[in-house]
């Protein structure tokens, strides 16, 4: 009896396979425009279901291939119910077949699939090829299927199913209709576990059903065969207790408690949490991964103030909910980022312990940061009081007028006295304007016009005003040479004598009469030899002695 029970158990897999399109979960954008190419009469000859492992590609070739068949569709769904359907179900239809692609990837399979084409389907209208993991065959069996896929017979149609549609060639592909298939998400691998717990009378609660859709990885026939696994070691009363000892998972309430020394600044916590893994088996690395995803669900919370972001078992959600406003997003993004990086030093670590205890250490420290608006906010928190300071600033900014330091104030106000001193200055040179005053203040004026970064400022250095009849001033220069180049910029070094005698005047220059320049002489000996009888003699000695050259700076 005993092994009548045994040989009569059915994977869940297998038992719970999908019969119609509308059974399988996951993948609506699939199975809805199928069943509208029934309904349009618009069958392709050639179909290529890619994605990843276990979420319906094999199965839903499969229904296609039974619905191409089917003397009764409804909807575009097989009946299941016809000759056609119950021999397929049955496994003894002869019109549907399938090839796995890794055991029969030579090309003399190939090339007798090619001629098994020919023939006409022996009692439905379709001759159905499921190919399964077609990337695993070769390039030549993919290039000798080539034009028996680009114009089959009007009998046959192709369905290949792959986990690595980036293997099978482009020429494949485009003479394909292409379906990529999804990752089963967390809920709806949730609900079809509790579906199929229901239906089997096994009970099963929230926590389970999480860890279960966590570890499938949006793969449904990885969650199901986990489920009968669990089954098997519980039996018909299912609990997260007992899930996590069985396959030695990490406890997700040891997170909280990470998180909890971090608000605590518990620093023991480190070490002591480090010991329990170590202890317990675990991977240190696995630890890190649900720390980062632990935090990534608070900064959910902390964003949308709820817990419909939440990646988690219901009984968790009462815990996120209570750091929504005991972290901030500056600071989780800290910790994420840090999370981040210690999982990189860790797998390459030799200590992983060692690693692990260092790090939380670190994580537990970090300050927490404040934003200028929190700080304004405490700010305008504070109680009134006239022995303190503070009070003042906080009028300040309620009135919105900015407040400003000491030391800025006194910038502001030497910075006044300074701008006043000039205007002062510049009224009193207008009331009583002469040679005589231009030139006392010439020395400045030449400090002033040389800061320019006009290169030509700086010949005016060793010039002198020598007449002003209130309005034309004439400047003796020292240089002839720089005659000239002064002369062509007379209207830039008019508006600087505006700017610091604050009155217009016009400037003119002449050559120093005592001085002659080089173009009153035939040649440079004669200009070299002129100028050295001015010179004094220790001068005169160092020029003509030690053949020394003058050079002058302007």
């Amino acid at each position: 009896m005993a092994q009548e029970e045994i040989k009569s158990f059915v994977a869940t897999a297998r038992k719970w396979r999908p019969q119609k399109f509308e059974d399988v979960v996951g993948q609506e954008h699939v199975t809805t425009t199928i069943k509208n190419a029934f309904k349009n009469n618009r069958i392709a000859h050639a179909y290529l279901f890619a994605g990843p492992r276990g979420v319906g590609k094999t199965t839903t070739a499969r229904i296609l291939a039974k619905a191409l068949n089917c003397n009764n569709l409804i909807e575009g769904d097989p009946c299941n119910e016809c000759d056609m359907c119950r021999s397929f179900n049955s496994s003894q239809s002869l019109d549907i077949i399938e090839i796995d692609g890794a055991s029969n990837r030579r090309i003399e399979e190939v090339r007798t699939l090619r001629e098994s084409v020919k023939y006409a389907p022996t009692v439905g209208k379709y001759k159905v090829y499921i190919i399964d993991e077609v990337h695993m065959l070769t390039t030549e069996s993919f290039n000798a299927l080539l034009k028996t896929l680009e114009e089959p017979p009007e009998h046959t149609v192709f369905i290949f199913a792959t986990t690595d549609v980036h293997k099978v060639p482009l020429t494949i592909i485009s003479r394909c209709q292409r379906f990529d298939f999804r990752r089963i998400d967390l809920q709806t691998t949730k609900n079809q576990i509790k579906k199929i717990a229901d239906s089997e009378n096994i009970k099963i609660d929230d926590a389970s059903l999480t860890i279960i859709a966590k570890k499938s990885d949006g793969a449904l026939r990885d969650a199901q065969s986990l489920f009968d696994q669990v089954v098997s070691f519980s039996g018909k009363d299912v609990n997260s207790e007992t899930i996590i000892r069985m396959m030695n998972l990490i406890n997700e309430e040891i997170y909280f408690d990470v998180s909890d020394a971090i608000l605590q600044k518990n620093f023991k916590f480190a070490f002591e949490v480090s010991g329990m893994i170590y202890e317990k088996g675990w991977n240190f690395i696995d630890f890190v991964n649900g720390l980062i995803e632990h935090f990534r669900n608070i900064i959910t919370v902390v964003i949308s103030k709820d817990t419909t972001l939440l990646t988690s078992s219901d009984v968790y959600f009462e815990n996120y909910l209570s750091y929504k406003d005991q972290f901030n997003e500056g600071d989780l993004l800290r910790i994420v980022t840090f999370l981040n990086n210690l999982l990189k030093e860790i797998k390459n670590s030799q200590d992983q312990r060692l690693k692990i205890e260092l790090g939380l250490y670190q994580l537990i420290g970090l300050e927490k940061s404040s934003t200028i608006s929190d700080l304004l906010k405490r700010i305008n928190e504070l109680p009134a009081d006239s022995s303190n300071p503070l009070p003042e600033k906080k009028k300040l900014i309620e009135n919105n007028v900015p407040f400003r330091s000491a030391s800025v104030e006194k910038k502001e106000e030497l910075k006044n006295q300074i701008e006043e001193k000039p205007k002062a200055e510049v009224n009193q040179s207008i009331d009583s304007f002469s040679l005589a005053e231009i030139k006392s203040r010439w020395s400045s004026f030449i400090d002033f016009i040389t800061k320019s970064d006009k290169l030509f400022c700086r010949n005016l250095i060793d010039s002198s005003p020598k007449s002003f009849d209130g309005k034309n001033l004439l400047v003796t220069l020292a240089h002839p040479e720089d005659y000239n180049v002064l002369k062509a910029e007379d209207s830039f070094i008019n508006k600087i004598l505006f700017d610091f005698f604050g009155k217009n005047l016009f400037i003119d220059f002449e050559k120093n009469s005592n001085i002659l320049s080089y173009s009153d002489f035939k040649n440079a000996e004669e200009y070299k030899q002129a100028n050295l009888e001015n010179e004094s003699p220790l001068i005169k000695a160092i020029i003509t002695e030690l053949e020394a050259k003058e050079i002058k700076s302007h």
